[in-house]
């Protein structure tokens, strides 16, 4: 599903949010309902594709956990009403990219078992929001946090490595990357909610929202 970047959003008067968050806000960019809706399918479309194959879920935090347990939840329901059962083990590993809302010239990786126990197994990795570059407009971005994983896990020889996205963002660079599986793709916006933060601040929120000039000078560190 592609977002315009003229695409006006929905008027927060038309949705419940937490309290503490009033004033911080633009609009909301995708309501909650959708987003779970929109998961399932991508659900659908991974189970058609991987087979009999069991996999092995490297779920992005944090920004990523929410997603990730959704998905791996609409996965699990589908298998458990279809003839084949799709056996699957989560594990955890975390970037840290960003700064206020800019991207670091330096990305930290922390966290994770032992990459080597992905030998020879299917591999999903899930991501809440990927880069996706295209000449847009001018942002600074870079497909650096894609591009570092995936090297990483690639060393340890998976059969197969598919990346789910909820999220694609259109940025003015065109090295980036373009996951197996993705939701929406959205404009050059800093969004917050469902998992995604700034500055730890609003994980809480349900829906996707785009954040307002107020809320990053609030929670500016």
């Amino acid at each position: 599903i592609q977002i315009s970047d003229n695409w006006p959003g929905y008027s927060l008067d038309l949705f419940t949010y937490p309290q503490h968050y009033y004033g911080d806000l633009e609009y909301v960019l995708i309501p909650h309902g959708i987003i779970v809706d929109r998961t399932e399918r991508l659900a659908k479309d991974i189970m058609q594709d991987i087979g009999d194959n069991d996999i092995v879920v490297l779920c992005v935090l944090k920004g990523g956990y929410k997603f990730c347990a959704d998905l791996v939840e609409h996965i699990k329901n589908l298998s458990r009403n279809s003839e084949r059962f799709i056996s699957m083990k989560v594990d955890f590993v975390r970037l840290k990219s960003y700064h206020n809302d800019q991207s670091m010239q330096d990305m930290q990786i922390m966290g994770g078992d032992d990459l080597s126990k992905l030998t020879g197994k299917v591999s999903f990795l899930c991501f809440l929001l990927i880069p996706f570059f295209m000449f847009c407009k001018d942002i600074v971005g870079t497909g650096r946090t894609m591009k570092v994983l995936l090297n990483n896990i690639e060393k340890c020889k998976p059969k197969m490595i598919k990346v789910a996205s909820l999220l694609v963002k259109r940025t003015s660079r065109p090295d980036g990357y373009r996951p197996d599986y993705y939701g929406f793709e959205i404009p050059d916006l800093f969004v917050v909610g469902y998992a995604l933060d700034y500055n730890e601040h609003f994980r809480d929120l349900n829906h996707i929202c785009v954040i307002n000039d107020h809320g990053k000078a609030k929670y500016r560190v």
